[in-house]
């Protein structure tokens, strides 16, 4: 599935439901970071977030899939075998299966804006280097959060991102991307108004 060397980018997520935003972010990042691959890890829940209203994972996988498109995206979901949804303890093993990759974790701003309350934060950001794909109205909040404060130090210049798969973490990058305002909180919710106006 990988190889040693190859640069793979990681984009975590419940997906619930994907759309195209995620999938402006998936190409960005390939071709920013000049990735060999891009992984689709679906969770099977944010820990961080109520499991009320969220898909059953296969599902979410094959929807997934319309969006992943092409040899170099891939869909998994070996955090349901791992038996974790903690992001920490994901990449940790990733790290340890596949010690020659140069893995990098993408996330969006707005993951930024409250990762210090993610499990071991400070670990993720450690284990791997970080690529943070803009969203709309998060750009700020992101960078003015206490995670980012505290990583400033190693944020390098967005003209440099193609050479992040091959520094040493920590070290990190913001991302700006043509914006999409698809969520897909929003598009749960339209979808349950759909679904209580016909009935």
């Amino acid at each position: 599935m990988c190889l040693p060397g190859q640069r793979i980018g990681i984009m975590g997520g419940s997906f619930n439901p994907p759309h195209a935003g995620h999938r402006i972010a998936a190409e960005a990042a390939m071709k920013r970071l000049g990735l060999d691959q891009l992984w689709w890890l679906i969770t099977p829940g944010n820990p961080l977030k109520s499991r009320n209203g969220l898909s059953a994972l296969d599902g979410r996988m094959a929807s997934v899939r319309q969006f992943a498109v092409g040899p170099k995206m891939k869909v998994t979901s070996f955090e349901r075998e791992l038996g974790t949804s903690f992001t920490a303890a994901t990449l940790a093993y990733l790290k340890r299966r596949h010690p020659g990759v140069r893995f990098v974790w993408v996330m969006g701003a707005d993951n930024l804006a409250f990762f210090d309350r993610w499990q071991h934060w400070r670990s993720i950001a450690d284990l791997m280097p970080i690529a943070v794909v803009d969203r709309p109205g998060w750009r700020l909040r992101g960078l003015s959060s206490p995670a980012a404060l505290a990583l400033s130090r190693w944020r390098i210049p967005e003209s440099e991102a193609r050479g992040l798969a091959a520094r040493k973490p920590p070290a990190w990058t913001l991302l700006t991307i043509r914006l999409s305002d698809l969520s897909s909180t929003a598009l749960r919710s339209a979808a349950r108004s759909a679904s209580e106006h016909v009935s």
